[in-house]
C-alpha cells in the first residue's frame, strides 16, 4: 500500500512545499511620491557617459539631487528608433511606428503635426498607427494610452507630439519649440512632455554639442516648472544599432538621491521606457489602463553612493557591459556547440571500443591516455557555462578587446574547475565526475542566485538589460544549467544511500531547489519553478527502479499543476501593479484577452528555435543520446540498470527542461543549457561503466565465502551502488538489490 500511494504523497509534499515557500512577497518598502504636476523631459541618444559637471551642468545638479537609473528603450523594434520610442512612451507599452526601415537603421521619420487652430495639434498618421499596433504586433499597445488617462497635455516639439497625442491623433495643447516664458505652458495642463532635442553620432565633440543644446532647454524648463511637480529626464531611444543603455532621472519631492527601479525589472538601478507612463499617472493619483500597460510605476530606493560620479560610472559601466555582452554571448554560444558538437564525434569511437573483450583474443582496447584525455574534455565542457559566468567578476569588458579579455579569463577559470574536478576525492570512482560537476555547477549558479544574481545581469551566460526581458533573477541559460546541476546532484546523493531514503534525498533538494528558482527574493522564476517541480516528482518516483511510465508522468504533471495552480491563486490576490507574469497571465485569460500572451510565447519560441546555437546543443545532444548512448554498445542503458537513481535524474531533468523552454517562451534553450551539462557527463558515466562490463569480481554480499547459512553477512552494512569492483573505480552494482549473478550474465549485461 505504502508503494502504491508513495507516488502521491511525494506530489503532495513537493506541491506544498514549494508553493508554501514561494508565498512570500519581497518587502521593498517602497516609497511611492505623489505630486500635482508632472513633466517628462526626452532626450533621444542621450547616454550617461554624455553627462558631466562642464557639458551638462543643469542635468549634473538635478542628477545629484534627484534618483537616477539606467534605461532600457525597449520598444516593438530593435533598434528603438526616436519615433518608436515617443511612441512607446506615450502607449506604456512596447509600440512601434508603422513605417517600413532597413533593418538596424534608424532613418530620419517626417512626423506630420498639424496645427489647425493654433492651440492644439493633430497628428494625421496617429489613426493608422494604432491599427497598425492593435493588428500587426503582439503586444496589444494603444499609442496615446497616456494622455487618454488625462484631462490635458502639453506636448513642445515633434516628438514630444507623438508621445502626447491621443489614440485618435489630437494634441490638447501643442508648441513647437519651447516659448520664452515657458511657466505658462508648462502649468496648464497636469502633463507636460517636452522633446529636448537628440543626441546622436559617435564623434564626441558632435554629442558634447548636442547635450549643451540640450541641457539648456533643460534649464529652462526647470526655471518654469510648476510648483510641486515631478520631473522626469529620460533618453527615450536609440539613435542607431546596436541598442544602448540611456539616461532616467527623477527630480521632485519623494526623490531625492536615490535609485530608480519599478515592477518590471525588479532590479535597483534599472527602468524601463514603458514604465514612463504609469509612473506620470501614478505620481498624478491616475488611475492606470491596466489592460493597455506593460510598464509599471518607476519608485525611488535608497542604496545610492553619497558621490555622484560613483553613482553615474555604475550604469556608464553597465552600459559598457551590457553592449560587449551582446557582442560576444553569440559566438561564444556557437563555439560551445561547436565543441561539443566536435566532441560528441570524437566519443563514438570510444564508446564502441570501450568495453573490454572477455575471451583471449579481441580488438585492441583505446589507450588509457586517449580516454582520460577525452575524459578531461568532457568535464571542461560540461564546465564551460558555468566558467562563463564566474568570468564576469573580473570586469574583461572595459578593456579595448573586450571578447580576447572574456575568452582568456573563461579559459583560465574552465582550467582551474577542471583541474578542480580531476584532483578531487573520489574522481576515479564511475560517479565520481558527474557529482563533481552537477555540484559545482549549482553552487556556481545557486550562489550568485542567494547574493542578487549579479552575474546574470549582461553576463555572457546570463540575460542582457537591452533585450527589457529579464533585470534580475534566474535567466534562461542560468535555469537549464541550475535543474541539471540540481537534479544530477539529487541522484548522485541519492545513490549513495538506501533505496528507501532515495526519494527522501531527492525531494529534500529539488524542493530547496524550487525555493530558490521561484521564490520572488531569489530566482522571481514561477515558470522555472513549475518545470523543476514536475521533474523532481519525475525524479522522485522513479529513483528507487522503474521507468517513467505514464502514470508516474501523470502524477509529475499533477505536482506541476498544483504548483502553478497554488502560485496562480497567490499572484492574484496581490494588487495589479505588483503581479508577476503568471498572474498577470491568469488575469488576461479571465479578461478575454490571453491570446496576445499566447501569441507572444508562440512567437518567441519560433524565433528562438531557429536562431540560437543552443538550439544545436540540444538537438546534437538528443541525437547522441538517442543514436548512441542508448544502443547497446552505448552503455546508458547499463549506467541506469546500476544506477537507477542517476536515470531518474536525467529523466527528470530532461522532463524540467522541456517544459521551463516551452512555457517560458525559451524553446529549446533550457534544454541546450541543461544538455551542454548532462550529455557530456552521461558519455563519461557511459564509458567507464563500458569499461568494467566484463568485470568478474563478485559484489561484497554476493561472493560464497560472504554467505552463511543461505544469508549474506553484512548485507545492511553494504550500501546499494557501492558493491566492491576491479580496479581503482567504485563498483557498477547496487549489493543489497540485487541477486548474485553469474560471470555470464555479468558480462552479457
Amino acid at each position: 500500500m505504502l508503494r502504491r500511494v508513495a507516488p502521491l504523497l511525494l506530489t503532495l509534499l513537493v506541491a506544498v512545499l514549494g508553493v508554501t515557500a514561494l508565498a512570500a512577497e519581497p518587502d521593498r518598502a517602497a516609497r511611492r511620491p505623489t505630486a500635482d504636476f508632472v513633466v517628462i523631459a526626452g532626450v533621444p541618444g542621450l547616454r550617461w557617459d554624455d553627462v558631466d559637471p562642464e557639458t551638462t551642468p543643469t542635468l549634473w545638479r538635478m542628477a545629484e539631487n534627484g534618483s537616477i537609473g539606467s534605461l532600457s528603450v525597449r520598444s516593438a523594434r530593435r533598434p528603438t528608433c526616436p519615433v518608436d520610442g515617443w511612441l512607446t512612451l506615450g502607449a506604456g507599452n512596447f509600440a512601434a511606428w508603422n513605417t517600413n526601415r532597413p533593418a538596424g537603421t534608424c532613418p530620419a521619420v517626417d512626423v506630420k503635426v498639424e496645427q489647425p487652430d493654433g492651440f492644439g495639434a493633430n497628428l494625421p498618421q496617429q489613426e493608422s498607427v494604432v491599427l497598425h499596433n492593435q493588428e500587426r504586433l503582439p503586444w496589444g499597445a494603444v499609442p496615446g494610452a497616456l494622455a487618454e488617462s488625462v484631462r490635458c497635455a502639453v506636448a513642445v516639439g515633434p516628438g514630444a507630439a507623438v508621445a502626447a497625442a491621443r489614440p485618435f491623433g489630437r494634441v490638447d495643447r501643442y508648441e513647437p519649440t519651447l516659448p520664452a516664458d515657458p511657466a505658462p505652458l508648462l502649468g496648464s495642463c497636469v502633463l507636460s512632455i517636452v522633446d529636448l532635442g537628440t543626441v546622436s553620432g559617435e564623434h564626441q565633440a558632435a554629442r558634447d554639442a548636442a547635450a549643451r543644446r540640450a541641457d539648456a532647454t533643460l534649464a529652462k524648463v526647470l526655471a518654469a516648472r510648476p510648483p510641486g511637480s515631478l520631473v522626469l529626464v529620460a533618453g527615450v531611444s536609440d539613435t542607431a544599432a546596436p541598442a544602448r543603455l540611456h539616461v532616467a532621472v527623477a527630480d521632485g519631492p519623494g526623490w531625492e538621491r536615490g535609485w530608480l527601479t519599478s515592477a518590471s525589472t525588479g532590479r535597483d538601478g534599472y527602468l524601463q521606457l514603458a514604465d514612463l507612463a504609469p509612473t506620470a499617472l501614478t505620481v498624478l493619483g491616475r488611475p492606470l489602463p491596466e489592460r493597455n500597460f506593460t510598464g509599471r510605476a518607476a519608485t525611488p530606493v535608497d542604496g545610492r553612493p553619497a558621490d555622484l560620479r560613483a553613482a553615474i560610472d555604475a550604469p556608464t559601466d553597465a552600459d559598457r557591459e551590457a553592449g560587449a555582452q551582446q557582442r560576444v554571448a553569440r559566438w561564444f554560444f556557437v563555439l560551445l556547440a561547436g565543441f561539443q558538437v566536435l566532441l560528441a564525434v570524437a566519443v563514438l569511437p570510444l564508446l564502441r571500443r570501450a568495453r573490454r573483450h572477455a575471451g583471449p583474443v579481441g580488438p585492441t582496447p583505446v589507450p588509457r591516455s586517449v580516454v582520460a584525455t577525452v575524459e578531461v574534455l568532457l568535464v571542461a565542457a560540461a564546465l564551460a557555462i558555468p566558467s562563463a559566468l564566474v568570468a564576469d567578476l573580473v570586469p574583461w569588458w572595459r578593456g579595448g578587446h573586450a571578447g580576447w579579455y572574456f575568452a582568456v579569463v573563461t579559459a583560465l577559470l574552465l582550467a582551474g574547475a577542471t583541474a578542480l574536478v580531476r584532483f578531487a576525492p573520489g574522481h576515479d570512482r564511475t560517479l565520481g565526475p558527474l557529482g563533481a560537476v552537477a555540484g559545482l555547477t549549482t553552487l556556481v549558479v545557486g550562489v550568485d542566485v542567494l547574493t542578487g544574481a549579479r552575474l546574470q545581469l549582461n553576463g555572457v551566460v546570463g540575460y542582457s538589460a537591452l533585450e527589457g526581458g529579464r533585470y534580475a533573477g534566474l535567466g534562461t541559460v542560468g535555469l537549464g544549467a541550475f535543474l541539471a546541476g540540481v537534479l544530477l546532484t539529487a541522484g548522485w546523493l541519492a545513490q549513495r544511500v538506501g533505496r528507501r531514503w532515495r526519494p527522501t534525498v531527492v525531494v529534500a533538494v529539488g524542493t530547496a531547489a524550487v525555493v530558490v528558482v521561484g521564490s520572488p527574493y531569489l530566482g522571481a522564476d514561477s515558470v522555472g519553478a513549475i518545470a523543476l517541480t514536475a521533474g523532481v516528482t519525475v525524479a522522485a518516483v522513479i529513483c528507487t527502479g522503474g521507468w517513467l511510465t505514464l502514470s508516474r508522468l501523470v502524477w509529475a504533471s499533477m505536482a506541476g499543476l498544483a504548483v502553478t495552480i497554488g502560485l496562480g491563486v497567490l499572484d492574484l490576490r496581490r494588487p495589479p501593479t505588483d503581479r508577476g507574469s503568471l498572474g498577470r497571465f491568469l488575469a488576461a485569460l479571465g479578461e478575454g484577452r490571453a491570446g496576445l500572451t499566447v501569441h507572444r510565447s508562440s512567437t518567441a519560441n519560433f524565433d528562438t528555435l531557429v536562431g540560437s546555437p543552443l538550439t544545436v546543443l540540444a538537438v546534437v545532444g538528443a541525437v547522441l543520446v538517442w543514436f548512441a548512448l542508448f544502443q547497446p554498445w552505448g552503455g546508458l542503458l547499463r549506467l541506469f540498470g546500476i544506477y537507477p537513481a542517476m536515470r531518474a535524474a536525467m529523466a527528470g531533468t530532461a522532463v524540467a527542461a522541456v517544459i521551463g523552454g516551452l512555457l517560458g517562451g525559451s524553446a529549446l534553450d533550457v534544454a541546450g543549457a541543461a544538455g551542454a551539462l548532462v550529455v557530456p557527463m552521461a558519455a563519461l558515466a557511459a564509458l567507464r561503466v563500458l569499461d568494467h562490463a566484463t568485470d568478474r569480481t563478485q559484489p561484497p554480499g554476493n561472493r560464497p565465502q560472504d554467505f552463511v547459512g543461505g544469508a549474506p553477512v553484512g548485507a545492511e552494512a553494504t550500501g546499494p551502488g557501492d558493491a566492491a569492483r576491479t580496479g581503482p573505480e567504485e563498483p557498477a552494482g547496487d549489493a543489497g538489490d540485487r541477486a548474485p549473478r553469474t560471470s555470464t550474465e555479468v558480462a552479457t549485461a
